[in-house]
């Protein structure tokens, strides 16, 4: 789906810069901060949740399209493009932990293999080995680039492709599943509060990906509604204000039930609920009636194509920018100082943007004009 006058939904935007500024809060509570981050950035671990929504519905949208279109997925065209976009920045982030220890937030990096085969999120003991431990996400992702094309060839070959809104319903339902096993298997018998409580809580619920499919899965299930289904893609494009209102309603039940983020609730149905949520709010901001569709901000088209890079080295600027502050010895707790790290971050990511982004994107357009 296209709008008329840009390839680019302007509204998905706006959506990649929110989520960007949430995980910005939600982390920096990590370091020196105003005392109102707390409340400001309690929820912003939901951006996450968002991306992996955004994800799903790009990336499952790009390929059934495809699928419409040429009846295939060409596989080594897809893969090539998400090698080019991902790795060279995830590499050079690498690099600069490993390389340069003033870059690390924490002391302790888990092992290079994990990240190199983006298997991190799995064992991933954030309470000693908490350096880059954001990188979580990124591992899922990998994982949903790499196998889902895999698995649409298998279910069109298989003739049961139409049965992808109830295999995606069932991915849900697993992940809601396994992390009321976790919690009652593992989490349950920790100390609530203790180091030990949120080692596991991470370990087992929050991190692994078959405990996290939930986000990818509400993502894949709206992009496949909107290709394959007319009649909700033209009840979408008709309602998507009312859209919006239903998804900002559901997203504050959602914060309500996850007011405390690693209670029972939230850790088995709160993080559904929240995806959820969000998935209604893509829904709405694809929608040729949304304000959000029609609304071009070129703050939040920019903040939105810096996403990526800032998620990356959003925790090592910050770090090294408070030990200059410190350094220096201005506050590092003011709002000043806050501004200045914020305003790091966005000059670390244009940086990228330009100095890494930009030139493998040039080799990737000429590896994929050889190939036609």
């Amino acid at each position: 789906m296209v709008t008329k006058h840009s390839e680019r939904l302007y509204g998905l935007d706006h959506l990649r810069a929110w989520a960007i500024v949430l995980v910005l809060m939600y982390h920096y509570r990590a370091f020196k901060h105003p005392f109102w981050i707390d409340q400001v950035g309690k929820f912003g671990w939901t951006g996450v949740d968002l991306f992996f929504v955004l994800s799903g519905f790009l990336i499952s949208g790009q390929l059934f399209r495809e699928i419409e279109n040429k009846r295939d997925i060409r596989l080594r065209t897809f893969y090539t493009k998400r090698f080019f976009r991902i790795i060279p920045p995830f590499l050079f982030t690498l690099f600069l932990y490993f390389v340069f220890p003033f870059f690390r937030e924490r002391e302790s990096l888990p092992s290079l293999w994990k990240f190199v085969t983006f298997t991190q999120n799995y064992g991933l003991d954030v309470i000693n080995q908490g350096t880059f431990s954001h990188a979580w996400s990124l591992c899922i992702e990998e994982q949903f680039y790499l196998l889902f094309p895999l698995m649409l060839l298998v279910l069109r070959k298989g003739k049961i492709f139409r049965y992808m809104a109830v295999f995606m319903s069932i991915l849900i339902g697993f992940s809601v599943i396994i992390r009321w096993m976790m919690w009652n298997e593992f989490v349950v018998i920790s100390e609530q509060g203790s180091l030990d409580f949120w080692r596991v809580w991470y370990m087992k619920i929050y991190y692994p990906t078959h405990s996290r499919l939930d986000g990818l899965g509400i993502g894949v299930l709206t992009g496949y509604l909107m290709q394959y289904s007319s009649g909700i893609k033209n009840r979408v494009h008709r309602n998507g204000n009312m859209l919006f209102l239903i998804g900002i309603f559901l997203l504050g039940v959602s914060f309500w039930v996850c007011r405390e983020q690693a209670s029972e609730e939230a850790s088995i149905i709160g993080f559904t609920l929240v995806a959820l949520s969000y998935g209604v709010i893509v829904l709405s901001v694809v929608s040729e009636s949304s304000f959000l569709y029609q609304w071009k901000s070129s703050v939040t088209s920019q903040l939105a194509m810096l996403s990526y890079t800032i998620y990356l080295s959003h925790k090592g600027i910050i770090h090294m920018m408070q030990n200059t502050l410190d350094y220096f010895d201005i506050q590092a707790s003011g709002n000043g100082s806050l501004l200045i790290c914020l305003m790091a971050c966005l000059v670390g990511g244009l940086f990228y943007r330009w100095g890494i982004e930009k030139p493998f994107a040039r080799l990737k357009y000429r590896m994929l004009k050889e190939k036609k």
